[in-house]
């Protein structure tokens, strides 16, 4: 008899167990918590609208400098290569002996051939006078005015070739074109000039353009005038805005090219030939965002911990996989999480999905002191 009671005793006392645990927030009561933790809502801010793209940077126009007479000495060098020139400047001269011997004879000829012209026009005119005197025929007075008319075709030849060997001898002198940085040199004292031979290089204005490459889909979104930024090297941020969108895509790499105008002080810390990043604005946009201390990085997929049951200040999370976007500062743009959801705001490395957590208030901020 004594044992059937002690059976009913233990079944009893198994079903009062059963029945205190079915109770509401008996099992987050009992649950040792894993982590104390504050929790935040996601906020909706305006960022900007960004497009990160890359390419070289390059002249905007670069001009090729090459001698205009040729089989000449070059006698003196005066730029080297970042020499800051202005329009007119010499770069280099070459030898003009011969070029000032043929000046030299020009103007002889000028002279002489003006000298010839005089005397045919006063040879004309005294053949006019005696011809109304009688002394003189019609056809002498034809040859006579022939002659003079002559020898101004002759003075104006020789005028023509006197213009044409100044310009020889101004080309002597290699000046520069444009305003510019020389961005290349080849001239050697004691070389002889070449046809098409390239003695300097010049960056017109000084201007550097960068050449961003961007896909297909994305060429569209970009307009003239859109400000861009890029980081140099040396961490220094240059700014720019967008001249032109090409027309046309390249079939191989089925991108685009957008021509961006750089400030004129970034030839101090980019250089032709450098390839760089950069970002294009576009705009303003709303945007979704959590701290990034609130988001937890996982082979390769991007997670949060809402919160998702409890009472009082424990409360269960569970492990919701969001799409990450932009970041700015601390934030990070997210998606794929209501904009009224509670997550956890850090220390997320240490959660598992369904672990219970002790939730505090955000200490707030400590005032300076004045």
């Amino acid at each position: 008899m004594n044992k059937y009671i002690a059976v009913s005793i233990v079944l009893l006392a198994t079903a009062w167990l059963t029945a205190c645990s079915d109770k509401p927030g008996a099992a987050a009561q009992s649950t040792k918590p894993a982590l104390t933790v504050t929790v935040t809502k996601p906020q909706l801010i305006d960022w900007p609208q960004t497009l990160t793209a890359s390419g070289n940077v390059a002249a905007w126009q670069e001009a090729v400098i090459s001698p205009e007479i040729s089989n000449y000495r070059i006698t003196e060098v005066r730029a080297n290569v970042g020499d800051v020139v202005l329009k007119g400047d010499v770069l280099a001269r070459i030898a003009s002996d011969a070029v000032d011997s043929e000046l030299a004879e020009s103007r002889a000829a000028v002279a002489e051939t003006a000298a010839t012209l005089a005397e045919a026009r006063a040879i004309n005119e005294r053949a006019a006078q005696l011809r109304e005197k009688g002394f003189y025929s019609a056809q002498a007075g034809i040859q006579t005015q022939t002659a003079a008319d002559t020898a101004l075709a002759r003075l104006n030849a020789a005028k023509a070739r006197l213009a044409s060997a100044e310009l020889r001898r101004s080309k002597a002198t290699v000046v520069a074109p444009d305003d510019g940085i020389i961005s290349a040199r080849n001239a050697t004292v004691g070389s002889l000039t070449q046809p098409g031979e390239e003695l300097f290089r010049l960056i017109r204005g000084g201007r550097l353009e960068w050449r961003a490459e961007v896909t297909a889909a994305e060429l569209n979104r970009l307009e003239p005038g859109h400000p861009v930024r890029l980081e140099s090297p040396s961490g220094v941020t240059v700014k720019g805005g967008v001249r032109t969108v090409s027309p046309t895509v390249d079939p191989q790499t089925r991108n685009g090219v957008v021509y961006v105008d750089l400030q004129p002080d970034a030839v101090a810390v980019l250089s032709a030939g450098m390839f760089t990043r950069g970002e294009f604005n576009l705009g303003w946009a709303a945007a979704l965002t959590l701290p990034q201390s609130a988001v937890l990085l996982r082979e390769g997929f991007a997670y949060v911990f809402r919160i998702d049951s409890g009472g009082n200040d424990l409360a269960r999370v569970t492990m919701t996989k969001v799409v990450t976007g932009r970041h700015i500062g601390e934030r990070i743009e997210i998606s794929g999480i209501a904009s009224d959801a509670q997550v956890v705001a850090s220390g997320v490395g240490f959660l598992a999905d369904g672990d219970t957590v002790r939730i505090v208030d955000a200490q707030p901020a400590a005032k300076a002191q004045p």
